[in-house]
């Protein structure tokens, strides 16, 4: 009995915080179309549903998808106006934006470390998980699978080892970039600064290159702090007589962000998953909580148009979807491809400076990271 008590008062909660601030947030819109974006709140009041859907004309070529930090240009939380907001002037409009990738929360080592892959304008900030992910190919064409990664550093011995990119230190060597922060936030080991070597290839760090990288200084004791210019890669524990362990000051060393397939010159790229459409058949969700109703976001794509799709829910004004239903809507939307990004809290969908839902808390929730459409800046001719 005291559970349903308190079950009824968290519901009573968010119903209330979404009845206080109602100016935080656009009111729905049936249908609003312009210059190759269209708008409309699909509302479906038996089940109940309100959902947020954003089309795209693949053939305005103005129009461009980038992805955004936390906290701009380094890991760290933001909500989705305020990562829209640091998104530098040059690279052009914001127009349309929706939330990105799972990611570590509050109180998480590493809060906003996206847990899979992202490339931030070509910069490669985080690594793939072999979960699915989403990017733009060198041909602009929108695409979806697992990516796997095959970073390695190759020591003067000819020794490989393996590394991980810019997230809480594990077992494997971990390479820390300007992204990072300000330090490596470790604790303990062995950690190497790396500094470029004369005309070499060097940062911002990007996939599918080698670099040739020069040890400036060995650390111990962690945290060690990463300066302009500079890449840290760091071992909790470095075994005797390995390639890490004989390696000395002045040494150059090769970085290589080989990834399964290759997304070498590629751009834009977010982790999500799991994949809900492909080549026009739902897909079988095999993932914690896909059965049941929550709030949800998703991109999807085919031939035309490229689709943002943000679902309500945990209110009395819409259920949520499980991630069957939100793959058959893909469908009917006409979908060839779709991937679900991640939802609660988080789910948020932006239009035109406001957010168009409804979030489940009655605010927007501090995320990791976010896609954002973007119209490019057209040069001024001479």
């Amino acid at each position: 009995m005291l559970n349903g008590l308190k079950m009824r008062l968290e519901r009573a909660v968010l119903i209330a915080g979404m009845l206080l601030a109602p100016a935080l947030f656009a009111a729905p819109a049936a249908e609003s179309s312009a210059n190759g974006i269209s708008y409309k709140n699909h509302v479906d009041r038996s089940e109940p549903w309100s959902i947020h859907v954003i089309r795209i004309d693949r053939a305005k070529t103005e129009y461009e998808l980038t992805t955004t930090l936390g906290l701009g240009t380094r890991i760290g939380l933001g909500t989705l106006t305020e990562q829209i907001r640091r998104l530098p002037k040059q690279i052009g409009t914001p127009v349309a934006a929706i939330n990105g990738d799972f990611y570590k929360t509050e109180g998480d080592e590493y809060s906003g470390d996206p847990r899979g892959l992202q490339i931030l304008r070509g910069e490669l900030v985080s690594g793939p998980t072999e979960r699915t992910c989403f990017w733009m190919d060198t041909n602009g064409n929108p695409r979806m699978s697992e990516v796997k990664a095959n970073f390695k550093v190759t020591w003067p011995n000819g020794e490989q080892t393996a590394f991980n990119l810019n997230e809480e230190r594990g077992a494997e060597g971990t390479l820390y970039t300007p992204a990072a922060g300000r330090s490596t936030q470790t604790s303990g080991g062995t950690e190497l600064v790396l500094e470029a070597v004369a005309s070499g290839k060097w940062l911002p760090l990007q996939p599918g290159e080698k670099y040739a990288a020069r040890i400036r200084e060995i650390r111990r004791g962690g945290n060690s702090r990463i300066e302009p210019g500079t890449m840290v890669l760091s071992f909790a524990r470095v075994r005797s007589g390995s390639g890490a362990a004989t390696a000395v000051v002045g040494d150059v060393v090769a970085v290589s962000t080989e990834t399964l397939p290759s997304l070498k010159g590629v751009k834009t790229a977010i982790g999500g998953g799991p994949a809900l459409v492909r080549q026009s058949k739902v897909q079988p969700a095999r993932v914690g909580k896909s059965r049941e109703r929550h709030p949800r976001s998703a991109i999807g794509w085919n031939k035309n148009e490229i689709i943002f799709v943000e679902v309500d829910g945990r209110q009395r004004i819409s259920d949520g979807m499980t991630l069957p239903e939100l793959a058959e809507f893909m469908l009917q939307l006409q979908c060839e491809e779709a991937m679900n990004l991640d939802g609660g809290g988080s789910a948020a969908i932006w239009l035109n400076g406001k957010i168009m839902n409804k979030p489940c808390y009655g605010h927007e929730r501090n995320t990791g990271n976010a896609l954002v459409l973007v119209e490019k800046k057209v040069e001024a001719k001479p």
